[in-house]
């Protein structure tokens, strides 16, 4: 009995600190300013919304990937089906839990836009690179 307590603490203390390092990376992205690019490629001109997310995780399938985004993108990619899951299970229940939900999936669609603006820069810089050689 004690064992299984221990485990469930140990599990909700390790899934709070998961929710505020992803808190931390979709805040941190929302003061970066997207390139003119971006935007055109995206279609989204001023703030993402969450229905956006899977669009733009498929372009950033498409740029060579940056060791440093690695895992914040895992990361958000997890913490974004986490939020589907409450959307979808407990919206219905409290509308307040649906608005937060759908606000927090907002947070990772722009993290995952600038994360893309980071790789198109990335990539630029490869080829300034190449072309150099």
């Amino acid at each position: 009995m004690m064992a299984a307590l221990i485990f469930a603490v140990s599990v909700v203390t390790l899934l709070m600190f998961f929710v505020s390092y992803c808190r931390s990376l979709t805040a941190a992205s929302s003061r970066y300013a997207l390139s003119n690019e971006v935007r055109d490629v995206t279609g989204i001109h001023s703030l993402a919304s969450g229905h956006d997310f899977a669009r733009v995780m498929q372009l950033l399938q498409l740029c060579p990937e940056r060791p440093e985004d690695r895992l914040g993108l895992r990361s958000v990619g997890y913490y974004f089906e986490i939020l589907n899951l409450l959307q979808k299970t407990l919206s219905r229940l409290t509308p307040s839990i649906g608005s937060w939900t759908e606000h927090e999936r907002a947070g990772c669609a722009n993290f995952a836009v600038v994360a893309l603006d980071r790789r198109i820069a990335f990539s630029r810089e490869i080829l300034a690179q190449q072309g150099e050689l």
